[in-house]
């Protein structure tokens, strides 16, 4: 297609302004000049942004470096400008010239970049997994698609880990700074062999297998908890999965590979410690929070942790006076997990062939901000949005480790005909719902089904036509997930499944159902859900627990079979109880189980 010759320019008046026009800035046969309103006092200066014609090929800025053959596949497609080490003021200048842009975490994509893009900013990359350094909700206002690489680094962390495993056992890393510091303290440096040891791998996922693979490989017997990791794929390299405290105590080496969610933040601390083997060792190659550091640090000095192998932290970099980083029995290293020429390669073609194929309009399996939705719809959906989330977010909780999740059916009644309702995002804040909880995957619409897909979750849906009128969209949603244990028996239905439902009331997500008994409590803030002998007083005793513990009850609702038979109740918390405040919950004589959600 020939180039467009029309050319325009169009300039506000402004006093005492000069006016600069950047020579880093590519211009095509075919562009437009026009002025930005940003106007910055402090540079008393105008900015003229010049934009190629809507026919030229795309612009991708790459604003750090990126690996040869991941600059090969964007310049086979687009129009490639890589500018380094630019200001946010520069990236704010060159970004309304860009179709897409790359950066790695050093680079800033504010709120202020996507608004100095006038629009056309279409795609922003990120080389590597994390997107904190990218504003994902103004990326979403301004209908732009952010992509990352999530699975580029996977053998690199997994070889990292074994690395720093076999370094500690070995005092590497000591016994270098002793040589060199004129030192032969061979009889100080004693170390321990991985043959015949144990292995616990926490976080059975991608790198957490790999690692497991390896450990085999040297002789260690691996254990693994991860209690949402099917046990066949586990048994098929022969590792066991167990329950935490399981794993922990059994235990001479432990190895973390989960993500950084609330449920894993500081799940190494004190209480955890106290129940591992004396002198177990753990290496940390996934992320600086699980691990409470100050405790860490007191288990090095009692000799419960003998050694650790640490390549993140909680804050990066860590202090220079960190007694974490200082003590003797610990290796560190500068979140290398992901540094290898190979890793670094392997992300930059993932990046390319995102950025790329979103530019061409595909779907995007790494995106990890939801695409714009028409303001109506998102306004009349917006309550069962957060209803879906939240019960896929119920229903996983209420799984038992070990068996995995395969199969869910989700289910909509409404009165509305099939074609004026569109079901899309509501199964995908289930996904959302059912997988961001155990992993560190982000769920929108644009990459559910495929997540669903890659962690063999079937999911399928089922609509039930009511009579009535069509003015609400849904009458109720029902996630029943098949062929696993639950944590909370009462939740599994007549026919095997763990069952929940849940309503609209008043734009308020509220749970109904909860297996074969009907209850009604509000889903915010947590939930207890306790099965009981249905007899006077219990509403009384749970909440005189609570309130001496001065946790706020928001809702209550008892469901049961028939008067003085077994009952459900659900009790909605504004706070997370203690576990001596849910102990005292389940000591109660007529409680026979109970479970405490997170929503």
């Amino acid at each position: 297609m020939a180039a467009s010759t029309s050319q325009t320019l169009r300039l506000n008046p402004i006093r005492n302004a000069s006016l600069s026009l950047s020579s880093k800035l590519p211009l095509s046969s075919a562009f437009s000049v026009s002025l930005n309103p940003r106007w910055r006092q402090q540079s008393r200066r105008l900015v003229l942004i010049v934009s190629a014609g809507l026919d030229a090929k795309p612009t991708i800025l790459v604003a750090e470096k990126l690996g040869a053959a991941g600059l090969d596949l964007l310049k086979d497609f687009a129009n490639v400008d890589c500018s380094y080490n630019l200001t946010p003021e520069e990236l704010c200048t060159k970004i309304s010239l860009c179709d897409a842009l790359i950066v790695r975490s050093g680079t800033k994509v504010s709120r202020e970049v996507f608004e100095s893009s006038g629009g056309r900013l279409k795609v922003v990359g990120r080389a590597g997994v994390g997107i904190d350094n990218v504003d994902l909700a103004a990326a979403t206002e301004h209908g732009c698609l952010v992509v990352n690489a999530p699975t580029a680094n996977t053998v690199a962390a997994a070889e990292h880990g074994i690395a720093l495993m076999a370094a500690m056992a070995r005092n590497v890393a000591q016994a270098d700074a002793s040589v060199k510091a004129g030192k032969w303290q061979r009889n100080k440096y004693v170390g321990v062999s991985l043959v015949g040891k144990t292995l616990a791998v926490m976080g059975f996922g991608k790198v957490g297998t790999e690692v497991a693979r390896r450990a085999k490989g040297l002789g260690m017997h691996v254990i693994a908890h991860d209690p949402y990791a099917p046990a066949d794929r586990a048994r098929a390299i022969g590792v066991e999965l167990v329950s935490f405290d399981e794993a922990i105590s059994k235990a001479d080496f432990i190895s973390l590979h989960m993500p950084l969610t609330p449920a894993t933040s500081k799940v190494l601390n004190d209480e955890t410690f106290a129940k591992m083997k004396k002198g177990v060792r753990i290496v940390n190659v996934a992320r600086g929070g699980v691990i409470d550091e100050d405790a860490l640090v007191k288990a090095l000095d009692a000799g419960i942790v003998a050694q650790a192998a640490l390549d993140v932290f909680t804050v990066e970099p860590p202090a220079k006076d960190s007694k974490l980083i200082l003590h003797e029995n610990v290796t560190a290293t500068p979140h290398l997990g992901a540094s290898t020429m190979e890793a670094q390669e392997g992300v930059a073609i993932e990046i390319a062939e995102a950025v790329v194929g979103a530019l061409k309009g595909e779907l995007a399996a790494t995106a990890v901000n939801a695409p714009m939705v028409p303001a109506e719809v998102l306004t009349e959906l917006k309550p069962y949005v957060e209803l879906a989330e939240k019960l896929g977010r119920l229903a996983v909780q209420l799984v038992a480790g070990g068996s995995g999740v395969k199969s869910v059916k989700v289910t909509y009644a409404s009165a509305r005909a099939p074609d004026d309702l569109d079901t899309r995002l509501l199964r995908a804040m289930i996904t959302k719902g059912l997988i961001e909880p155990i992993s560190s995957v982000f769920v929108n619409l644009v990459n559910a089904d495929f997540t669903a897909k890659q962690r063999g979750i079937r999911i399928t849906e089922e609509r039930i036509i009511l009579d009535g009128s069509p003015e609400s969209p849904l009458d109720f949603i029902q996630v029943q997930i098949a062929n696993v244990e639950s944590k909370f028996a009462s939740a599994i239905s007549e026919s095997g499944e763990i069952k929940v439902e849940g309503r609209v009331k008043d734009g308020i997500a509220h749970l109904t159902r909860v297996g074969s008994f009907e209850v009604d409590v509000s889903m915010e803030g947590s939930l207890i859900l306790c099965r009981q002998v249905d007899q006077p007083g219990m509403i009384g005793t749970v909440g005189s627990i609570l309130g001496e513990e001065n946790v706020n009850v928001s809702f209550m609702s008892v469901g049961r079979i028939a008067p003085r038979k077994q009952a459900v109740m659900a009790i909605g918390v504004d706070d997370q109880p203690s576990k001596e405040s849910l102990k005292k919950i389940g000591d109660v004589p007529a409680i026979e189980e109970f479970v405490f959600l997170k929503l």
